[in-house]
């Protein structure tokens, strides 16, 4: 099925069709090469979305919350995770960072929220202590059975703050965990028609069968977009 793309639109039709949760509203929305590549091999980042697909992006973020990234992606790309082709407000940007490696040099740490930074009861010493007085919020949780920060326990807790909606951006394993958990209640795909043979959006050790129910696709450009809820 074809559409056009309002993005506050969707997203808005979506949160109001859930069920009553104690997590905020997911939004999964990351781009990649038409052979899945949201990556080169050498884990360097790619620009792969066209003027259109990226203001969408843009939107997004507007209309969100907080905006969720690893920190594969802050030590890969070290983004800025703004609203800056669209008016609207910068959204909390939250980092899943299970074992702390948070980079003192990140340009989260000269942004006007500072981020929260969510790891595991584990870490201690003088890299939470320095975070700390940069001004992060250091969350921290009960490592679940591989010694990673328990998502469902993140989302409960960020809707405990005053988080309704998030936005996950990246990278594969964060995507390939809200995936395989159906944490994300709806899932906004951008696909640029390039093959790049880089790094896949979602982890060869993904384990379970998904499909987007009832799929919905826009073109943006020379960008094809696709969304819906997960099955």
């Amino acid at each position: 099925m074809s559409a056009s793309f309002d993005v506050s639109k969707i997203v808005g039709e979506f949160e109001g069709s859930r069920k009553a949760t104690q997590y905020p509203f997911v939004t999964l929305s990351y781009a990649q090469s038409i052979d899945g590549s949201i990556a080169t091999r050498q884990r360097t980042p790619l620009d792969l979305s066209g003027a259109a697909s990226m203001r969408m992006t843009h939107e997004l973020r507007a209309i969100h919350d907080a905006i969720l990234v690893g920190i594969g992606t802050i030590l890969a790309d070290n983004p800025e995770l703004t609203v800056r082709l669209v008016r609207g407000d910068n959204p909390q940007p939250v980092i899943i960072d299970s074992t702390l490696r948070f980079p003192m040099e990140s340009k989260l740490l000269k942004s006007q929220k500072m981020p929260w930074i969510a790891t595991t009861n584990l870490i201690t010493g003088t890299r939470v202590h320095a975070l700390r007085e940069a001004g992060c919020r250091i969350l921290k949780f009960k490592p679940n059975d591989q010694g990673k920060v328990p998502l469902p326990d993140l989302l409960s807790t960020l809707r405990q703050a005053g988080i309704q909606r998030v936005m996950v951006e990246g990278g594969a394993s964060v995507i390939t965990s809200f995936l395989e958990q159906r944490l994300a209640n709806l899932v906004i795909i951008t696909i640029a028609p390039r093959f790049v043979g880089g790094l896949n959006a979602i982890s060869s050790g993904m384990t379970a069968s998904l499909e987007i129910e009832s799929p919905v696709y826009s073109k943006l450009d020379r960008d094809l977009v696709v969304w819906g809820k997960l099955t």
